[in-house]
């Protein structure tokens, strides 16, 4: 599962990393967590339009859906997509084969289970380099008003060994695209078995994570701070590393 990122990433940054233009940098709002059940707009580009990024809504709404009320239930169950699944579940099949997308990001967040607890931790390019998650969008028109919501999902994996003992509950992670296959990700002329084969879990040695504090977890809090990030000490003997 991946549904907490922090782009806390100005335009300057976005646009000299992607060798593209950010579109309607007035509405971007860089930020140190996002949450995906916020539904917040974090930028991205898109296949079709790789000189652009565009702002997205988090929580995919497929082409199909009939109404708002039932776009508002499906976007809470499609933050994320299992690799596995992407070319034949309804929800994302579509998108997967036209609609791929890179979610720039500087970490994400994920939550180790140690007994009753659960311990935050944040995740981030050992290089502390911007990095890219794949995902898959897709432009759904609101049917009463017109308006057009252009959504997003990130696609998940399996755990590398590092992952798997951080998101011990789950064992999943977000798919981090190697720089030279972003291209490739969003380049709609490769076969699906292509884009199929680029959704593989991290090599070792990419990511580097360490343990945070409670602000993570405090909902009533502005965690849009650095704080947010910044290493912390639990008192527990059974971190697992």
């Amino acid at each position: 599962m991946c549904f907490s990122v922090n782009v806390n990433l100005v335009k300057e940054e976005l646009e000299r990393r992607y060798g593209a233009t950010l579109i309607d940098p007035d509405k971007y709002r860089p930020s140190y967590y996002y949450h995906a059940f916020s539904l917040p707009e974090i930028p991205a580009i898109c296949s079709g339009s790789p000189d652009k990024i565009k702002l997205l809504r988090w929580g995919l709404i497929p082409s199909w859906t009939k109404s708002i009320e039932e776009a508002n239930i499906i976007r809470f169950k499609t933050f994320n997509a299992r690799c596995e699944s992407i070319a034949e579940k309804p929800s994302f099949s579509s998108s997967f084969k036209t609609a791929r997308c890179i979610i720039p990001v500087k970490g994400f967040f994920e939550w180790q289970h140690i007994g009753s607890e659960k311990i935050p931790w944040y995740i981030y390019n050992s290089d502390n380099e911007i990095f890219s998650l794949a995902g898959l969008y897709n432009e759904w028109t609101e049917n009463r008003t017109g308006e057009v919501i252009s959504t997003f999902s990130v696609i998940t994996t399996d755990a590398n060994k590092m992952m798997a003992e951080i998101h011990n509950s789950a064992k999943r992670m977000p798919v981090i695209l190697n720089r030279e296959d972003e291209a490739k990700w969003t380049d709609l002329s490769i076969s699906p078995l292509e884009a199929m084969e680029l959704l593989m879990p991290c090599p070792e040695g990419i990511l580097q994570a360490h343990t945070i504090g409670p602000l993570v977890n405090d909902r009533n809090s502005d965690r849009n701070t650095p704080v947010v990030i910044q290493p912390w000490k639990w008192p527990t003997e059974n971190l697992l590393f």
